[in-house]
C-alpha cells in the first residue's frame, strides 16, 4: 500500500511541475518566420498587438493568423515590415 501511495505523490509532483513548465516556459518563444523577407519574428504580446492593429487598420474584423492564406500571411508581413521598429525580431 505504501508503494501506491508514493507512486501516486510522485506522479501528482511530476504532474504539478510539468504545468508549471508548460504554461510558463514557453509563453513568450513562439517564433514565426516569415518566408517573404526571410526572417523570424517573436510572436509574443507586442506582436499580437501590432497583429490587432493591423486589422483596426483595414477596418476590418479580427481573424487568427494560422487561419490565414499564403497570400493573407505575406499581405501581413509587407504591412508588419513597412510598420516594423526594426528591433524586434
Amino acid at each position: 500500500m505504501s508503494s501506491k501511495i508514493k507512486l501516486l505523490g510522485r506522479s501528482c509532483l511530476f504532474a504539478g511541475l510539468f504545468a508549471v513548465v508548460a504554461a510558463s516556459g514557453c509563453a513568450g518563444r513562439v517564433r514565426v518566420y516569415d518566408n517573404y523577407h526571410s526572417d523570424w519574428h517573436r510572436w509574443d504580446g507586442y506582436e499580437n498587438q501590432e497583429y490587432r492593429a493591423y486589422w483596426s487598420e483595414r477596418h476590418e474584423r479580427y481573424r487568427d493568423y494560422k487561419r490565414l492564406n499564403k497570400d493573407e500571411q505575406r499581405n501581413y508581413w509587407n504591412w508588419r515590415h513597412d510598420h516594423d521598429d526594426h528591433d524586434r525580431h
